[in-house]
C-alpha cells in the first residue's frame, strides 16, 4: 500500500490529490485545449467532463492494489498555481510494475516542472511502492515528452510503428522504462536536482 504524506514537496513544486472543489477551473484551462490533448488518449474536455473525471477517477489519495492510479495536482510552491497533473499507475503487483504520465499547462512549459514532478513520481514508485520497473508510453511525435523521460534517466526500449489507430490516424508509440537499480545508480544529486 502507498499512502504518501501530502503535499509531496520538491524544490519548486507541491504534489497532492486533485480536488474537485478547488482545481476544476485550472485543470479545465489546459484539459480543454486541443494542442494539449493531441498526443494523449482523451480529447479536449468540457468543464463538466473535468468535474466528472475528478470526482470518479482522480479522487484517490492512496494505492491499495494493482490496477489503481494516483492522479496528483502539480502546484508551484511559490503562489500555489496549479500547472499540471501527473499519474502513477500501479500496473502489476506480481511484476512490481508501474507507469507514469503527465499533462502540463503549456503556459508554464519549458520550466522543467514535468521533469521535477516526474522525479517525485519515480521516488513514490520505487521508494514508496517498492516497484521494480516503471514505464512510460508516448506518441513518437511528442519530442518534448521524450526529452522529459530521458532527463529522468529512462531509456527508450521500443518503437511500436503504427501500432494504434489514434484520433483518426495511425500512431507510433515509443516505450521508455527505468529499473529500480538504475534509479538508485543515478544517485541522489541527479534524482533530486
Amino acid at each position: 500500500m502507498l499512502s504518501p504524506g501530502y503535499p509531496i514537496q520538491t524544490d519548486r513544486l507541491l504534489l497532492r490529490p486533485l480536488d474537485p472543489a478547488t482545481d476544476v477551473d485550472a485543470v479545465h484551462d489546459y484539459a480543454s485545449r486541443p494542442e494539449v490533448c493531441r498526443y494523449i488518449p482523451r480529447g479536449p474536455r468540457s468543464r463538466e467532463q473535468v468535474v466528472e473525471w475528478m470526482t470518479r477517477d482522480a479522487a484517490r489519495s492512496t494505492l491499495d492494489g494493482e490496477g489503481q492510479a494516483l492522479n496528483l495536482a502539480v502546484l508551484l510552491r511559490d503562489g500555489g498555481t496549479l500547472v499540471g497533473d501527473v499519474l502513477l499507475f500501479y500496473r502489476s503487483a506480481e511484476h512490481r510494475l508501474g507507469e507514469i504520465g503527465y499533462v502540463f499547462n503549456p503556459d508554464h512549459g519549458g520550466c522543467g516542472y514535468a521533469t521535477e514532478a516526474g522525479r517525485a513520481l519515480l521516488s513514490l514508485g520505487f521508494d514508496g511502492l517498492g516497484l521494480h520497473r516503471v514505464i512510460a508510453r508516448i506518441d513518437a511525435r511528442n519530442d518534448p515528452s521524450a526529452a522529459v523521460l530521458r532527463r529522468l534517466g529512462m531509456r527508450q526500449e521500443a518503437v511500436l510503428v503504427e501500432n494504434e489507430w489514434f484520433k483518426g490516424e495511425w500512431a507510433t508509440e515509443i516505450d521508455f522504462a527505468i529499473l529500480e537499480s538504475e534509479w538508485r545508480a543515478l544517485g541522489e544529486g541527479l534524482r533530486e536536482g
